[in-house]
């Protein structure tokens, strides 16, 4: 039999990994598991690119950035490497390298290394951590929350099992609309979006549709997200609306698109995540009041609503980068109100 790696590309992996037995393996075959993204036309996407497309520029351009994409399996092997192409890096002065475009690594649920990009990363990297360990282990990778991912190769002991992840307790998604906030900026690494402290106190399963600066509760995203298969749907574009006028006309209408297609859908309506201190900040937060209070009038017993006091009960004024962006601290926050709402609701 010829070489696989003269026939397949994918099997052929320039590699400086220092181990003698590694053996790499695409992510996208089993019995790896992909969740919160899906593989299209040569890269990773959070939604179809042809849907993309109609709702704005700014969405078509992140709708590729990996955010809240996660690579679960078993292994025993007693080291861990990736090699992974990126046609776009994600750079900027208020955020982690390592958040917009590392990848972070979980064994049995705890933190245990970043796969750090260096500062002049152009198109991708690789990584290794040895794990000092033979026994069977969950691994969970998280994928880059402001960056394109192309390909990405698990490198493993060639003697090692590779097995399926056990299934999320909370398999059907929940999936989160909403601004740069809900996309994970400026996390220090993927793992510390708030969607990400919930799945793992939940072993709930997500999708994160948060698109940086272009989340404003356009016709097409509506009706693309009434069609998900979600447990719940969380909904936060306040940040995202350019004038208070803006969010009064747009919503209402786009809860009631998504509640007509799921009469029995929890929905979570959240004000953006900071307690009002402007005239401009307390007429926001009164528009999405009332749109809770109307589908509560309505007889809806499936929605809820989380202010900015609640969401940064924990973090007061320090849980930022900038005075909007939540740091790890500001995430934490906020995943600890959103996720004790979620209790009740799940």
């Amino acid at each position: 039999m010829p070489n696989i790696a003269e026939i397949d590309k994918n099997f052929k992996i320039e590699t400086n990994v220092n181990k003698s037995d590694v053996k790499f393996y695409n992510a996208l075959t089993p019995p790896f598991r992909i969740y919160g993204i899906f593989y299209e036309d040569g890269k990773f996407r959070r939604m179809p690119e042809s849907v993309a497309r109609t709702v704005s520029e700014s969405v078509h351009s992140l709708h590729a950035n990996t955010a809240g994409g996660r690579l679960r399996f078993k292994t025993n092997s007693p080291y861990i490497a990736i090699n992974v192409k990126m046609p776009t890096i994600g750079k900027m002065s208020h955020f982690a390298l390592c958040g917009s475009s590392g990848f972070d690594l979980y064994i049995n649920g705890t933190h245990r290394f970043s796969f750090l990009p260096p500062f002049n990363v152009t198109d991708g990297y690789e990584g290794i951590v040895d794990l000092g360990s033979t026994d069977m282990k969950d691994v969970l990778i998280n994928f880059p929350l402001y960056s394109d991912v192309s390909e990405l190769f698990i490198g493993l002991a060639e003697s090692a099992d590779v097995l399926e992840p056990a299934p999320y307790k909370i398999e059907k998604p929940i999936v989160y609309y909403g601004s740069s906030i809900t996309q994970g900026g400026c996390a220090s690494r993927p793992g510390t979006a708030y969607q990400g402290f919930i799945s793992r106190e939940l072993d709930a399963n997500f999708i994160n549709l948060g698109f940086s600066g272009g989340a404003r509760a356009e016709e097409p995203i509506a009706n693309y997200i009434k069609t998900l298969d979600m447990s719940v749907f969380v909904y936060d574009y306040d940040h995202n609306a350019p004038t208070a006028e803006f969010l009064e006309k747009t919503h209402e209408k786009m809860f009631l698109m998504i509640r007509e297609a799921n009469p029995s859908l929890p929905i979570i309506l959240m004000t953006m995540p900071k307690a009002p201190t402007t005239p401009s900040d307390h007429l926001r937060h009164e528009i999405i009041k009332r749109t809770y209070d109307n589908a509560l009038a309505r007889g809806d017993r499936n929605v809820r609503l989380i202010t900015g006091a609640e969401l940064t009960a924990i973090s007061g004024t320090e849980g930022t980068v900038d005075t909007v962006h939540p740091t790890d601290l500001g995430f934490f926050s906020m995943a600890k109100a959103v996720t004790e709402v979620l209790k009740e609701i799940l």
